[in-house]
């Protein structure tokens, strides 16, 4: 009993750990949820979220009267200093767990008030200078603190994440430049099109993420909106006139983020729709990510019987059995998190859908899955740019051989000889073995100066003047 104190909730009385700075109803939280080993401390921007969210609180509080300076001053310094990555190891909740958030609110209900006692000099547990539902929770509930600090994490979660997503659209269009002189065959469906170079095919990689960043950007925006001040269901029962929109103020001020308080806090309450909207979008840049990251293992294939354009740095032994095997190992494991984030992207949505009434108990699950997915996404963006994308070397002589003997070149002469000339031609080269330029000058078809001009590659690569 020296290392504990007791304290008591509606359930009874449960020891808490001396020193801790939790209380009652998060040592609850903790030994009824073990789900995912995922404590709510190990992520800095959601702790940081919601200690925004309770300094917004207290200071609303304060202004409309209800708490007074001295403890004003105590919780808001307590708030800054979880701000400011203190006391992270006193939220020891897992992030999947049942009660709607209730549990998180709670823990950082019993953190801010243990501290501002402290701070008031009181001992942690003596809550009738300091109680985290009278004070910490005053006119709020687990309903509008939870979302509106999901919100605030996503938002900058979201610029962190498009911060690294630039990176890679640097790395990739760098690359775009070093290899702009590379000519090479492009494909589709697997078989061979028409003459490209290396550094368009890396510039369209550049180009196709640069519009996640504004998609990204512009989805981020729907979280401003939050529900602070409409309390269990949005009616704001317990908040004072005025405090919805006072406190959105506060918290806009406080973060440098734009919050407004939403029009309708009680269709605020239960909606998910713009987390929905965001997990699609980290969807559609994880499908974007793995198809490149397909492209990449595709075009260094080989390195004697597949494609082998490019060479990927070497990372690890491929083979525990084939001596001097080397697999694409970064672009596999991009694929594998890419595929985790489409999963994830299904649990949100089942969240969403299994909202019931005037509050979606699933919200736990639904941050979880984004939180992980953000997260998994700019390490999986930082090791694919880091140990992939910057190291990769052009195979310019196989591209070269590649594109002069592919029959796929024929396509540049459809404006000067016809569709049906140009498909005899390109069969004749199929029976033949023989390169598309040796079968035309042999026929006489066009002269070698003429043939030379249209066949050079550096002429293939853009739209051309009409042929008349």
């Amino acid at each position: 009993m020296k290392n504990y104190r007791l304290e008591s909730d509606l359930l009874g009385e449960l020891q808490v750990p001396k020193d801790a700075y939790y209380g009652v109803q998060t040592q609850r939280a903790v030994d009824n949820f073990y789900i995912t080993g995922n404590k709510m401390g190990e992520y800095p921007e959601f702790v940081k979220a919601i200690a925004y969210v309770k300094l917004a609180a207290a200071q609303t509080n304060h202004e409309l009267g209800l708490l007074d300076d001295k403890m004003t001053a105590a919780i808001s310094q307590a708030c800054q200093e979880i701000i400011d990555g203190q006391f992270h190891d006193q939220f020891p909740v897992d992030m999947i767990q049942g009660g709607a958030g209730t549990s998180v609110n709670m823990n950082a209900n019993e953190v801010i008030a243990n501290r501002a006692l402290e701070i008031m000099g009181y001992e942690k547990g003596d809550y009738q200078h300091c109680y985290p539902n009278d004070h910490l929770n005053l006119s709020q509930s687990t309903n509008d603190v939870y979302p509106t600090t999901v919100r605030l994490t996503v938002i900058r979660m979201n610029q962190i994440l498009v911060k690294h997503l630039a990176e890679l659209n640097s790395s990739f269009r760098k690359k775009g430049e070093e290899f702009s002189d590379v000519i090479k065959m492009g494909r589709t469906q697997l078989q061979d099109a028409v003459p490209m170079t290396l550094g368009q095919e890396f510039g369209a990689f550049a180009a196709n993420l640069d519009e996640e960043i504004t998609l990204l950007n512009n989805i981020s925006n729907l979280f401003l909106e939050i529900n602070m001040g409409g309390t269990a269901i949005g009616t704001g029962i317990n908040a004072p006139k005025g405090y919805a929109i006072l406190c959105a103020d506060k918290l806009a001020k406080l973060t440098g983020e734009a919050f407004v308080s939403a029009p309708n806090l009680v269709e605020a309450t239960p909606d998910t729709g713009s987390y929905l909207i965001y997990s699609s979008a980290l969807k559609r840049l994880a499908v974007k990510l793995s198809k490149i990251c397909n492209d990449l293992r595709l075009l260094s294939s080989g390195p004697r019987t597949g494609i082998n354009e490019i060479n990927l740095p070497a990372m690890q032994p491929g083979s525990s059995i084939m001596p001097g095997k080397v697999n694409p190992v970064i672009p596999e494991v991009v694929n594998q998190v890419c595929f985790k984030v489409i999963g994830n992207d299904l649990t949100v949505t089942f969240a969403a859908e299994a909202g019931q009434l005037q509050l979606n108990v699933m919200e736990p699950v639904l941050c979880a899955s984004i939180v992980e997915s953000m997260i998994y996404l700019q390490r999986a963006m930082d090791t694919l740019r880091t140990k992939c994308i910057d190291g990769i070397t052009a195979n310019r002589d196989v591209c070269k051989n590649l594109v002069m003997n592919s029959i796929g070149i024929v396509t540049a002469l459809n404006p000067y000889i016809g569709y049906k000339a140009s498909t005899k031609i390109a069969q004749q080269a199929m029976e033949t073995g023989k390169t598309v330029y040796e079968l035309v000058l042999e026929q006489k078809i066009l002269s070698k100066e003429k043939l030379d001009e249209i066949l050079d590659p550096k002429n293939m690569l853009s739209a051309h003047d009409a042929v008349s």
